[in-house]
């Protein structure tokens, strides 16, 4: 399961943060600053998966920004290559020549739902 999702510049300053589970206020702040200095202080040639407390950190730079996923040990990249056929679907209902032109979930998920009917049947 997802934790949280942060999104950090250079300078170590949360552009963005979403919490998938409650966290206190204080917490927060807390747990922000030493997952940015975790991550922050990796050089480039490290792995960017890292054991944090109870939790795995995966991070990636992107310019400038840094995002951040804070995941429980039942998340698994392996969901993602068994479906990998659902992920391009999602993706292609998502983007059309690099730019988001679909955010409505219902909508996104929409072929898949016919999918999955399809093959039950």
């Amino acid at each position: 399961m997802i934790k949280f999702f942060l999104m950090v510049n250079k300078q170590g300053q949360t552009r963005l943060s979403k919490y998938y589970e409650h966290v206190d206020i204080n917490k927060r702040t807390l747990l922000e600053t030493e997952v940015i200095k975790t991550c922050l202080s990796r050089s480039s040639e490290q792995c960017s998966f890292v054991e944090y407390k109870d939790f795995k950190l995966i991070y990636r730079q992107y310019a400038a920004l840094f995002i951040v996923v804070g995941v429980n040990d039942a998340e698994s990249e392996l969901d993602i290559m068994f479906n990998l056929d659902k992920v391009h679907i999602i993706l292609d209902e998502m983007l059309l020549n690099g730019c988001i032109v679909e955010t409505n979930r219902a909508r996104i998920l929409a072929p898949l739902l016919i999918l999955d009917k399809m093959s039950e049947s």
